[in-house]
């Protein structure tokens, strides 16, 4: 748990942010304050944001319903001394999709394949992420597509892999992605290496891989 001087410093950054009209702080502000909940990015950051405002936005993203209550919280967790770590762990990757309409990329991740959007930043959008549980994806604006879509298809250049857990699962994920209407490269298929998985495509046809065990 950090501790209240870094967590106010967060606060005060988070305000200063809001104050210069970063895109990716409305997106922050959305998912946490409900008041902000249906507003777009341009009208959040065209309204009222105080410390108070960022501070409960800070209290919210470490499960606390107001500063007050991450104050109280904080007093009441016993000091624990941070052991340096041996060596450095990544603990996560966001492959990033080159695509050439951020607003229509950002509707098919959604509506297509159950992903909700984290941020979009610009106006109009450049630059996007869109998550789904612990899966993040930046999609960021180019004029035309980088790869040239006969090449792709018949090397298979895989734009992005994503995982799930059981074969249960990915067999889930298939029939829920069948039903939106997505076009498939390859339909759920079990491979000799002892995994089941799709291929769609997006858009701009780059190529999306989920995969499962196939037992």
């Amino acid at each position: 748990m950090p501790n209240l001087e870094n967590l106010k410093k967060q606060a005060k950054l988070m305000l200063r942010w809001h104050r210069e009209r970063h895109y990716p702080v409305a997106a922050q502000i959305r998912g946490h304050l409900p008041r902000f909940r249906n507003m777009p990015d341009a009208e959040i950051l065209a309204a009222s944001f105080k410390l108070s405002d960022a501070q409960e936005m800070v209290a919210r993203q470490q499960g606390f319903d107001s500063w007050q209550a991450l104050k109280t919280g904080l007093s009441t967790i016993p000091l624990k001394v941070k052991s340096s770590p041996s060596k450095a762990t990544i603990v996560g990757a966001e492959p990033q999709l080159f695509v050439t309409d951020i607003e229509r990329s950002c509707e098919f991740f959604r509506e297509k394949l159950g992903f909700s959007l984290v941020f979009s930043y610009g106006n109009p959008p450049y630059y996007a992420q869109v998550g789904r549980d612990a899966a993040r994806l930046n999609l960021r604006c180019v004029e035309r597509p980088v790869i040239e879509s006969t090449v792709r298809d018949r090397e298979e250049l895989l734009s992005v892999s994503m995982t799930v857990a059981t074969v249960d699962e990915i067999k889930l994920l298939f029939l829920e992605v069948q039903s939106a209407g997505v076009a498939f490269h390859q339909t759920l298929k079990k491979q000799a290496w002892g995994a089941k998985n799709f291929v769609v495509k997006n858009p701009d046809g780059n190529l999306l891989l989920f995969a499962g065990s196939a037992d």
